[in-house]
């Protein structure tokens, strides 16, 4: 009943808007803002274990393969929790999934620091069930890793939703560009500060540090977000600008909670859900790859030592946040020339999938110093922020808002997979080529498969769904 009241409040406030032309509130802008801080602190946590990578290699004696097989578990648990992040956000609501997932993923990001103890009482009940152990080291860091991801799954489900429920269609790319590029700006904090803590004090100070943030965030986001029809601080003509192009049901929560929760196989009956879960298969590799693996490759090709290692990772991040952001936005600006909105998103991302192909002389010209793979790769990297924020929004264009976090989950676990795959197959090329002493042609092969992989999913992508088919069956 309660509910039905504050609906027919925010419907009342909605009619009583004094249209589109009037003033439009912008508390929109610091949902956007709350979601680009959750962005950041996801991606610094995430980052901290491929800054210290080479000290704990060193440290453990982890091969690649060990470490290969240490992310991939990231990877891999990221992939199915993100099947169910979707579901229990859609079941939940935004507001009290994301604290779940941000709790669960700070756990796991403070549990790294403590990895040796975790990975000795792992082995103990191994060892008591007859089961071989595995080294200490590694096993405790599967289970940081394994915490870590469950959390982090959520938190493109839960943002992209609320970007669907605080913005109108047209605006959503630009606002998933925005918060999106709290991943790069994660990228570029995590090597300015976490190789000088672990400096300082130790490595496990550098998780404990890193991974307490996301409590502070948590307390923001429950005093400053609820639904839009449910929050008092945004405006009668805001919300009506925000519900202007959404179909009736989306426009009124009640009735879309009221609405049974599509099944995943009902979900995967759509050619829609398939373009979108496979342009995450092929492309979330990709920025894993990058973000797992890089610091190691300037260790590996160029002798780079953690302080070494700030300068060119800042400025390549720093790229890609340009990305994110400008990709957001290169949506609107085939829209305003007459496209419709999925054509003008089809024909930013066809445009964007042309820039990774430069990767491919990342390696090629690599003789001539390190900076030319850093801006080479950084221009691949800051494509794929931008076509990442374009394949976001491709859901919430076409799903009624009650089901996103179910079809980004399905999506996530597709990327999770692909992630995985490529992580496995780059750790087993450069220990075999390491091993014949040319490492180089392991990164070759890797930067060729992330050079094409855009384009190889738009062109499959654009034969599932040639035309913009809105789904309102659900």
């Amino acid at each position: 009943m309660n509910q039905q009241v504050m609906s027919a409040n925010a419907k009342q406030r909605a009619e009583q808007a004094p249209g589109l032309t009037s003033t439009v509130g912008k508390y929109r802008w610091t949902i956007c803002a709350l979601l680009f801080f959750a962005t950041t602190i996801n991606y610094l946590d995430r980052q901290v274990l491929s800054l210290l990578a080479p000290l704990l290699t060193k440290e453990f004696g982890w091969s690649n393969t060990d470490y290969a097989n240490i992310t991939a578990v990231f990877q891999f648990v990221y992939a199915i929790s993100m099947l169910f992040a979707g579901r229990v956000i859609d079941r939940l609501g935004t507001k009290r999934a994301f604290v779940l997932a941000i709790v669960v993923w700070s756990i796991g990001a403070v549990a790294h620091a403590y990895a040796i103890g975790i990975g000795n009482a792992v082995n103990s009940v191994f060892t008591t069930l007859g089961l071989a152990a595995v080294p200490v080291s590694i096993v405790g860091f599967m289970v940081g890793r394994a915490v870590l991801a469950i959390g982090e799954a959520g938190n493109f489900p839960a943002a992209i939703k609320a970007t669907a429920e605080y913005f109108p269609k047209r605006e959503r790319s630009f606002a998933t560009g925005i918060f999106n590029s709290g991943a790069n700006v994660g990228a570029i904090l995590a090597p300015l500060t976490v190789p000088l803590i672990a400096e300082y004090w130790g490595w496990q100070a550098a998780f404990i540090a890193v991974g307490a943030i996301g409590f502070i965030w948590m307390g923001i986001w429950i005093w400053l977000y609820d639904t839009p029809d449910r929050q008092k601080r945004l405006s009668a003509g805001e919300l009506a600008y925000i519900n202007s192009d959404s179909a009736p049901a989306d426009a009124n929560p009640t009735a879309a909670a009221a609405k049974p929760k599509a099944s995943w196989f009902k979900l995967l009956g759509y050619r829609q859900t398939w373009a979108f879960a496979f342009g995450k298969f092929m492309t979330d590799g990709v920025w894993w790859f990058f973000l797992f693996w890089l610091p190691k490759y300037m260790s590996a090709q160029y002798g780079l030592t953690g302080p070494e290692m700030v300068l060119p990772l800042a400025v390549l991040y720093s790229m890609t946040m340009v990305g994110s952001i400008g990709g957001g936005w290169l949506p609107t600006w085939f829209i305003d020339r007459g496209h419709s909105i999925y054509q003008g998103r089809m024909r930013a991302m066809f445009t964007i999938a042309l820039f990774p192909l430069v990767v491919l002389l990342a390696q090629p010209l690599g003789y001539l110093g390190f900076w030319i793979p850093v801006i080479l790769i950084g221009i691949g990297a800051s494509a794929h922020q931008a076509w990442s924020a374009n394949l976001f929004t491709t859901v919430s264009d076409m799903f009624p808002k009650h089901s996103v976090g179910s079809v980004v989950g399905i999506g996530g676990m597709a990327g999770g997979l692909g992630g995985v795959l490529l992580t496995k197959l780059g750790g087993w090329l450069f220990d075999y080529y390491g091993a014949l002493g040319h490492l180089e042609t392991g990164y070759l092969i890797m930067f060729s498969i992330c050079a094409l992989a855009y384009l190889t999913a738009w062109l499959v992508m654009k034969a599932l769904v040639p035309a913009h088919r809105e789904i309102t069956d659900l």
